[in-house]
């Protein structure tokens, strides 16, 4: 192995130590705050916002943290839908 393979390798398993401590920060925080329904789901929404992410997988510049804001705007936006829709199905009190 060539020092450039070492290199890559040594930033590839960087990049994965941060994105498996980001990842584990968020679902840990979401546990605690909606469950863990809601954990698992924003676990998966996490990992379809990584693999959107615009830089390739072994790159240098990857952004954890813009990964967990975009799975924390889809979380915001479920737990809203779901805030909002039992509202409209609580009755009215007179």
């Amino acid at each position: 192995m060539d020092g450039h393979e070492s290199f890559s390798d040594s930033i590839y398993e960087e990049q994965t130590h941060l994105a498996e401590s980001e990842l584990s920060s968020f679902i840990t925080d979401v546990t605690k705050l909606y469950g863990s329904y809601e954990a698992r789901l924003s676990e998966e929404d996490w990992l379809d916002e990584s693999d959107l992410m615009d830089s390739p997988p072994r790159s240098e510049a990857r952004n954890w943290h813009s990964v967990t804001i975009a799975a924390s705007a889809r979380l915001a936006n479920r737990v809203h839908v779901s805030t909002a829709s039992s509202e409209v199905a609580r009755p009215i009190d007179n």
